[in-house]
């Protein structure tokens, strides 16, 4: 059992250090290059069963899964509720619902 969380643990800094990698390629323009990291990446994750950081999920496309840098080659949108992000390789829209965040509970202390 401890042996399969540790599998899972370091599968989950490897998938982190992937997208980071892909974020850096993205930015110097090498798209081939980031997209083929996000494709190890994912791999990965269904090897292990891992998910992908929720931070960093949003920055794929559902669709094709490329990495997406905003103002290069994805475009956001603010909405009334929600944010909207298009790939401008396949033109599919995500949307994220944004909202305050909640004020502490005043039970905690």
């Amino acid at each position: 059992m401890k042996r399969k969380k540790g599998v899972k643990y370091i599968a989950l800094q490897r998938i982190e250090r992937l997208l980071e990698l892909a974020a850096v390629e993205a930015k110097k323009g090498k798209e081939k290059r980031s997209d083929r990291y996000v494709q190890l990446a994912r791999k990965i994750g269904m090897r292990h069963r891992v998910r992908l950081p929720s931070d960093l999920k949003m920055w794929i496309c559902k669709d094709c899964y490329s990495f997406l840098i905003p103002g290069k080659n994805a475009r956001v949108r603010l909405r009334g509720e929600y944010i909207t992000t298009t790939c401008l390789r396949c033109e599919r829209q995500m949307r994220r619902p944004y909202k305050a965040p909640r004020p502490p509970s005043s039970r905690r202390k």
